[in-house]
């Protein structure tokens, strides 16, 4: 049996007097990919945000490797990679400059022909010189992605990862999610798409 890469544990989020979240428990192996599923309002976003700590739950516990997820933790930052909706970047750095940045401070082996292998890969490498405010909107959830696709992770944390995704982009990261399920990480996505659902999740967890 694979290892548990995430436990979530009894996660409850309010707000005011509506239940977001209802005591959540779920866990995540090693080499899997976990969707989350339902309607919107369900709480999908609601739910990641409180596992990797951008939201504090009510109630609830959500462990990376056996220990808890903190942000500011060595532990979270070495095993943990995020794109959740709200992207931000350096308004100074490049594209390249903003992946390299990641690369090294990950100490990527090799990381100069790493990050162009990322960039080529997801379809950024002619916009390599461009600052992000130049950048189109897939193009920006491109580079949010290539910054946690360059790094070495146990747990990769999507929400809604096609959003802004053109066909040929939702087919490219099913498969590089696929790849990173045989590298031996583990995958929790929020997701819509029917590319995303039909065949690739070992596990779907509904919400709502």
């Amino acid at each position: 049996m694979s290892k548990v890469v995430l436990e979530v544990a009894g996660l409850t989020k309010r707000y005011g007097d509506r239940t977001v979240l209802d005591a959540i428990s779920f866990t995540i192996p090693a080499d899997s990919i976990t969707a989350l599923a339902g309607p919107n309002g369900s709480g999908k976003s609601t739910l990641l945000r409180c596992i990797v700590g951008a939201e504090e739950p009510d109630s609830g516990t959500a462990t990376l490797l056996g220990q808890p997820i903190d942000e500011r933790s060595l532990h979270s930052r070495q095993h943990l990679a995020v794109v959740l909706d709200d992207l931000d970047f350096f308004p100074d750095l490049s594209v390249v400059e903003h992946v390299d940045l990641f690369a090294k401070a990950f100490a990527v082996p090799g990381a100069e022909e790493v990050v162009d292998d990322v960039l080529n890969e997801v379809g950024l490498i002619d916009q390599s010189g461009q600052l992000p405010g130049t950048l189109s909107s897939g193009q920006r959830r491109r580079l949010a992605l290539a910054g946690a696709l360059v790094r070495p992770f146990s747990l990769l944390i999507l929400d809604e990862p096609e959003q802004r995704l053109d066909a040929d982009g939702l087919v490219w990261l099913a498969g590089r999610l696929r790849r990173a399920r045989e590298d031996g990480a583990a995958v929790l996505m929020a997701t819509h798409a029917p590319v995303l659902l039909d065949g690739l999740p070992d596990d779907v967890v509904a919400l709502g």
